[in-house]
């Protein structure tokens, strides 16, 4: 139900300011959607493109329009969680299984200019099985990208802790 809510305030009132990413069935196309536009608007070929990514301070409830690219909400941390007084990945607070990620700017960039700061290249995934199968688009059927989150550690750090976000959770 929530989904088609979300739907047809979409129809009803134009696109939102924060879109709920864990309510689409094929992100990946929404993301590539996101790429077109911007590729079509500033006549960039859209296989120079890529997103980078920004956690910024807003929570889920907040909706304030980005300059241009897209708000997403519905992300949860497993393994660790967001500092959100830092702005960056901390360890998990004791007995805290999953931590939700405040809204995340996607901003669609130029590859070429790409300079990552120190961070964790945290894998996305539609469920906490962590597994999927290639679909006939070529794209898994779980797996979604890497978003790279600030970090003061290592990546290594991070991949033995098996951190990952998903866009939803098994309850």
């Amino acid at each position: 139900m929530i989904m088609l809510k979300f739907l047809q305030d979409w129809i009803d009132e134009g696109p939102p300011v924060v879109f709920w990413i864990s309510g689409f069935y094929f992100t990946q196309s929404f993301l590539t959607g996101v790429l077109q536009n911007h590729s079509r608007k500033n006549k960039i070929p859209i296989d120079q493109l890529h997103f980078e990514f920004t956690v910024t301070r807003l929570e889920a409830t907040e909706n304030k329009e980005p300059d241009f690219g897209v708000y997403c909400k519905g992300l949860y941390l497993e393994g660790a969680r967001w500092n959100r007084e830092k702005s960056k990945l901390d360890e998990s607070f004791p007995k805290i299984l999953f931590d939700p990620i405040p809204i995340i700017w996607f901003q669609p960039a130029l590859i070429a200019k790409f300079n990552p700061p120190p961070c964790y290249f945290c894998p996305l995934y539609k469920t906490s099985e962590r597994k999927g199968v290639l679909a006939t688009t070529g794209h898994s059927s779980n797996f979604i990208m890497y978003i790279p989150l600030l970090s003061d550690l290592p990546q290594k750090h991070w991949i033995n802790r098996g951190v990952a976000s998903l866009t939803q959770l098994d309850d």
